[in-house]
């Protein structure tokens, strides 16, 4: 599944020690999510789509 989170959080100008604070993961749990390594829960994926003011789906799509 790719996802725009690192784009939108470079955008922003965060850190993504910055990004998992602020949803109360790790660092290295965003960092898997950029690298598209692990997908996250529908909870973690709707908080960082509300994070980013964006809806969930173009948040995250999948690959085809």
């Amino acid at each position: 599944m790719r996802n725009q989170v690192r784009e939108m959080r470079t955008l922003r100008g965060l850190s993504q020690g910055q990004l998992a604070t602020a949803m109360n993961v790790s660092r290295q749990t965003i960092n898997s999510i950029e690298q598209h390594r692990y997908t996250p829960s529908l909870p973690l994926a709707m908080a960082l789509a509300r994070f980013f003011e964006m809806p969930v789906e173009e948040m995250f799509h999948a690959d085809h």
